[in-house]
């Protein structure tokens, strides 16, 4: 069949013709434009989108300029030179393209493939891999190191892309994984990157924006040493890997030339520093797999961001019966025992998480859920230093509560401690100083808050666990539970010393010292505080569980305002 159309047709319209006839007639066929001896177009049933040129369907596959493109990128996808690749086996350590796949599977996009791409040395997307992808259902950014492009070293189109990344995810309100395995910034390439207003020290004013907004979880697969050491300690929460792992200000070589101190990179900075002295790591992994487990635990607590709740799962009951509680808690006020035995009665079965538990062990912080609702856990920890508050274990405390009140965690407390540590040693540690952070964190968050007094609360402890004085939706105490000043000796002693000296039958001043101490801890007692409506009630250890979930279920949506203004200047 031959067709003529007008001689002024567009191309546009000749190609429209062609896929109408196509779908309507049987049988080849020519589309001439006006007068011309050649078809403009020729085709057959079932062709569409003919173009002008009269060419046959549109069956055209990758072209060779296409195919080039492909083959650079999977030159790009190598890494850097086959030598270093080589190396991760013996660290124990994934190449970093197929870390993303253990992490992620498939990556939704990557950005800056091409990054350094004209650059005179061989460098690989600049070693430093961005982008987004799906994590345990939740979108996410993430940034990734090239151990094997200059060693994870940063330089100026990687410290771009790092920088492009943080900007969009406070765009989009997503949380952020980096996975972090750099020596640091790239020296001999500096200029341009280390002190502009786009440089690397962007990196730390944006996971200063980013706090609070959205999660930040790091996790280090190797040295980060130098400038990548701040990303670790910027982010919420900090994996280190067992002996891989490392982070310090400055290398061990650097730091004997400064100091002259030798001292090899696991002592200087490995995970048994920072999970046990500094409190800079959260959570140590045995391996590559475990890590991405630890990670995944951690966002199951969280929201995606500020503005959303924390996702809540199917309830299950405690690991052992809240029948037990009372047990747990022994009658003796300065007899110790481990609060893990009272939690895990209380808290679905296998849900705990608990954060730093080396680090300042006098307190235990975790995440926790309570029929499905996660919850964070501040509790004294009796098993270590009679639950004593030490300015590590007030620090650790005080950072923890920031965090599940940035991203809306309820938090309860359980109190059972003598209070602030006393003494010249834990004064030059900043015992008033880290304690004041604990209180100032407490009184500052607006997350529902349940405290409950488990057994002593005693001196400024009561104040620093959320006492009534510090907006708890509900003080509720166990049958062990005390409230005051000082313990019954302390307080004996520091009123009564003179008097009692002065008895000089010592089987008289026995039982006048017994009465002293039966009158006041009639007057701390739990039941005489109920009775002046300082506490709200006292239950039966038995019920704990059922009235947590109850008061935390009832005050889910609870809204609190502070003062308005630019913020406190306590940090």
């Amino acid at each position: 069949m031959e067709i003529t159309i007008a001689p002024d047709a567009t191309d546009a319209e000749v190609s429209a013709i062609a896929s109408a006839i196509a779908r309507h007639v049987d049988g080849d066929f020519e589309v001439y434009v006006g007068d011309a001896d050649e078809p403009a177009v020729t085709g057959s049933t079932g062709d569409e989108g003919q173009s002008g040129s009269g060419s046959e369907a549109d069956d055209l596959g990758p072209t060779e300029r296409e195919e080039k493109l492909r083959a650079e990128i999977e030159d790009i996808l190598q890494g850097g030179p086959e030598k270093y690749r080589e190396r991760l086996d013996d660290q124990g350590k994934l190449f970093v393209r197929d870390r993303l796949e253990l992490w992620f599977g498939d990556l939704s996009f990557e950005d800056g493939k091409f990054a350094a791409f004209d650059a005179d040395d061989r460098l690989p997307a600049d070693g430093l891999i961005t982008g987004a992808a799906e994590f345990e259902g939740r979108n996410v950014h993430f940034m990734a190191n090239d151990f094997t492009v200059k060693a994870g070293s940063m330089a100026g189109r990687g410290v771009e892309k790092f920088l492009r990344m943080q900007q969009r995810a406070l765009k989009t309100g997503r949380p952020v994984v980096y996975l972090m395995d750099s020596s640091g910034g790239r020296i001999d390439q500096q200029s341009g990157f280390f002190a502009n207003r786009e440089g690397i020290g962007k990196y730390y004013y944006n996971h200063s924006l980013l706090s609070g907004r959205v999660p930040q979880i790091c996790v280090l697969y190797g040295p980060c040493i130098a400038g990548a050491a701040y990303t670790p300690v910027f982010a919420d929460f900090t994996v280190m890997v067992e002996d891989m792992s490392a982070m310090a200000i400055a290398s061990p070589r650097m730091v004997e030339m400064v100091t002259g101190e030798q001292i090899d990179l696991q002592e200087l900075g490995g995970p048994e520093v920072h999970t046990r002295h500094s409190g800079s790591a959260d959570l140590i992994a045995e391996d590559e797999e475990h890590a991405r487990e630890l990670v995944a635990q951690l966002f199951s607590y969280l929201p995606a961001n500020s503005d959303e709740r924390p996702p809540r799962t199917d309830g299950c009951a405690p690991a052992k019966s809240p029948e037990g509680i009372d047990g747990v808690i022994p009658r003796e006020p300065n007899r110790g025992y481990d609060i893990h035995d009272l939690i895990e009665r209380v808290v679905d079965a296998g849900s705990v998480l608990e954060l730093r538990p080396e680090f300042g062990p006098e307190i235990l912080t975790a995440f926790a859920r309570l029929d499905g609702r996660p919850v964070g856990i501040v509790a004294n920890q009796p098993s270590h230093r009679a639950g004593a508050i030490f300015p590590d274990a007030a620090e650790k405390a005080a950072q923890f509560v920031w965090t599940c009140d940035a991203f809306n965690v309820p938090l309860l407390y359980l109190c059972d401690t003598p209070g602030f540590m006393a003494g010249s040693q834990v004064e030059k540690e900043g015992i008033l100083e880290q304690g004041k952070k604990m209180i100032y964190a407490t009184s500052h968050a607006t997350v529902p808050k349940q405290c409950v007094i488990v057994r002593k609360a005693y001196g400024a402890g009561i104040y620093a666990m959320s006492g009534p004085a510090y907006d708890p939706e509900s003080t509720i105490a166990l049958p062990s539970g005390e409230i005051a000043i000082m313990g019954p000796e302390a307080a004996i002693n520091a009123v009564y010393a003179n008097k009692l000296d002065a008895i000089e039958d010592e089987d008289e001043r026995a039982e006048r010292e017994r009465e002293l101490r039966e009158k006041y801890r009639r007057d701390i007692d739990v039941h005489r505080m109920a009775s002046d409506v300082v506490i709200d009630e006292i239950v039966p250890p038995s019920t704990l569980r059922a009235e947590l979930v109850e008061r935390f279920a009832f005050y889910e949506t609870v809204e609190k305002d502070r003062p308005d203004k630019k913020h406190g200047t306590i940090i």
